[in-house]
C-alpha cells in the first residue's frame, strides 16, 4: 500500500499565462495523507470552464496552472484510513478536492454551496500548496471526493459526467423533477445540454431543445433523440407551446432574454440557469407572478448525488457524445471549443499521451 508520506512529482499540462497556451509541466504533488487516494489518470474531458481559466477570463486565474476537472483514473495508493477504495479501481474527480466540512451546506452533504470549497485547480489547498487538475499524470484526493466508477462503464465515456452530467442531474434530482412524464425543455445545445438531454429523457420526460436556430434540429432529435425542437423566433411555435413545460433548463453562457422561456411554462413551473453569465438579465415581474413560476440556479452537484447520477447512467445506459484526442492535440482543442466545434466534448486520453518533460 505503501506510506503515502514521500513527496512525488508528475508531468502535467500547464498554462504559464493568460495566453492559455499548455505544455509539458512538471511538479511535486501535495504530501498525501491518512484519508487520501493516489490516482494515475486515464483520461480527462474539457469543460468550457477549462478555458474561461487558462485565459484568465474570470480574472482569477493563477499560473502554472494545470486544468481538467472530469477526471477518471485508476487508484494506485490509499492511506491507512481510506474506508471506499481499495488499489485497482476506477475511480473519478470532479470539479472540487476539499470543503471545509462543518459549516451548514457541509452538514447537509451539499458541499458544493460551502464558501471555503477548494477547487480541483487553480485554487490553494489546505496545505498552502496550489491545487492541480487532471491534465497530469497524477492527482492525491481526498477519498471524500472521489466516486467509484461502475463496473463497465468506459472511462472516456464516464468523464464528461463528473462536471456535465452530474450540473443537470442536480436540480432535476432537487427540485423533484425525476418523475416519468415531465415535459422539458433545454435550451444550449453544448456540453451541457446535450448531457441534459441524454438524462432527461432517461428519466422518461418529454424533451425539447429550444434554440435561436434549425441549425441543430437534426442532432437534436435524430441523434440525441429529443423529442421536439423549437426555434425561440417561431412566434406561432411559441404560442403553441405557452404554459406547457414543467421546467426548462438555460444552458446558454451568454446574456439573452428571460421572457420567452418564462412564456413556456405552466404553473409552478422552474426556469433553471445553468450558464455563468456576468452581467444583468432582466425580466418583468408579473410573468413570475401570474404562474407561480420561478427562476433559479443550481451549481455542479454534490459528491452523493454525482454518484447517484453515474448509477443512474449506468442502468440506463446513457452515452455521451465525445471527441477523444491526445495531449499533443489540447490546445487545438481548446480553439476549437472556444468557437463551438465539438460535438460535444473533447475527453484527453491522458495515459495514452506522452506528457512529455518541462
Amino acid at each position: 500500500m505503501g506510506s503515502l508520506k514521500e513527496e512525488m512529482k508528475t508531468t502535467g499540462w500547464a498554462a504559464r499565462d493568460p495566453s492559455g497556451v499548455l505544455s509539458p509541466y512538471t511538479f511535486t504533488l501535495r504530501n498525501k495523507g491518512a484519508e487520501d487516494v493516489l490516482l494515475k489518470v486515464i483520461c480527462c474531458g474539457i469543460c468550457h470552464t477549462d478555458l474561461h481559466q487558462i485565459k484568465n477570463d474570470l480574472g482569477m486565474s493563477n499560473y502554472p496552472m494545470v486544468p481538467g476537472h472530469e477526471v477518471v483514473g485508476e487508484v494506485m495508493e490509499v492511506g491507512p484510513e481510506v474506508t471506499k477504495f481499495k488499489v485497482g479501481d476506477c475511480v473519478g474527480v470532479g470539479c472540487l478536492v476539499g470543503c471545509c466540512g462543518s459549516c451548514r451546506p457541509c452538514k447537509a452533504d451539499v458541499e458544493q454551496y460551502c464558501n471555503k470549497k477548494i477547487w480541483s485547480y487553480n485554487d490553494v489547498y489546505t496545505d498552502g500548496r496550489p491545487t492541480q487538475g487532471g491534465f497530469a499524470g497524477s492527482m492525491v484526493v481526498h477519498q471524500k471526493f472521489v466516486v467509484k466508477i461502475p463496473e463497465g462503464m468506459s472511462p472516456e465515456q464516464v468523464a464528461p459526467l463528473l462536471c456535465a452530467g452530474v450540473t443537470v442531474y442536480s436540480p432535476l434530482n432537487h427540485f423533484g423533477l425525476k418523475e416519468s412524464g415531465l415535459r422539458g425543455g433545454i435550451l444550449g445545445l453544448g456540453g451541457v445540454g446535450h448531457m441534459g438531454v441524454l438524462i432527461a429523457k432517461a428519466m422518461g420526460h418529454h424533451v425539447t431543445v429550444i434554440s435561436s436556430s434549425d441549425k441543430k434540429k437534426e442532432e437534436a432529435l435524430d441523434v440525441l433523440g429529443a423529442d421536439d425542437y423549437l426555434v425561440s423566433s417561431d412566434v406561432e411555435r411559441m404560442h403553441e407551446l405557452a404554459d406547457s413545460f414543467d421546467y426548462i433548463i438555460d444552458t446558454v453562457p451568454v446574456h439573452h432574454p428571460l421572457e420567452p422561456s418564462l412564456t413556456l411554462l405552466k404553473l409552478d413551473g422552474k426556469l433553471i440557469l445553468m450558464g455563468v453569465i456576468n452581467v444583468p438579465l432582466q425580466f418583468v415581474s408579473p410573468l413570475l407572478m401570474i404562474g407561480r413560476k420561478t427562476i433559479t440556479g443550481t451549481f455542479i452537484g454534490s459528491m452523493t448525488e454525482t454518484q447517484e447520477m453515474l448509477e443512474f447512467c449506468k442502468e440506463k445506459g446513457v452515452r455521451s457524445t465525445i471527441e477523444v484526442v491526445k495531449m499533443d492535440y489540447v490546445n487545438t482543442a481548446m480553439e476549437r471549443l472556444a468557437k463551438n466545434d465539438v460535438r460535444y466534448r473533447f475527453v484527453v486520453d491522458v495515459i495514452g499521451s506522452n506528457l512529455g518533460n518541462e
